[in-house]
């Protein structure tokens, strides 16, 4: 299996969402577990993005490793999330993790959903 790791980064995390990675990270039981980030058809603009810890590593992912947690991305979501950036936000207004995707055209008020 070929796993590429790339030294230009496809995907940026801040270094709150990393904190936050890092602690959640802790949590799983496999210690390989990584943040795989996707888009999958669906929501009120089209395409919703998707993230949760795996631990099955596919051919064709693309991988960034930030303190020890690598987040992975499929070839057919890297087209539509490159150049994206990850932020956490904890607040009394707004807590949760954010993307903020340079190639969306169109996004619902959700912040989920995208075109």
């Amino acid at each position: 299996m070929d796993i590429q790791i790339k030294s230009s980064r496809s995907v940026l995390a801040t270094d709150s969402a990393v904190k936050k990675l890092v602690e959640l990270k802790a949590e799983e039981s496999n210690e390989d577990s990584f943040l795989r980030m996707g888009v999958k058809p669906g929501g009120c603009s089209g395409l919703s993005y998707e993230m949760f810890f795996d631990t099955e590593r596919l051919q064709n992912d693309v991988f960034e490793s930030y303190d020890g947690v690598d987040i992975g991305i499929d070839s057919q979501s890297l087209e539509h999330i490159k150049g994206s950036t990850l932020d956490y936000k904890e607040g009394l207004m707004e807590t949760g993790f954010s993307i903020d995707n340079p190639n969306a055209t169109r996004t619902c008020g959700c912040g989920d959903s995208f075109s």
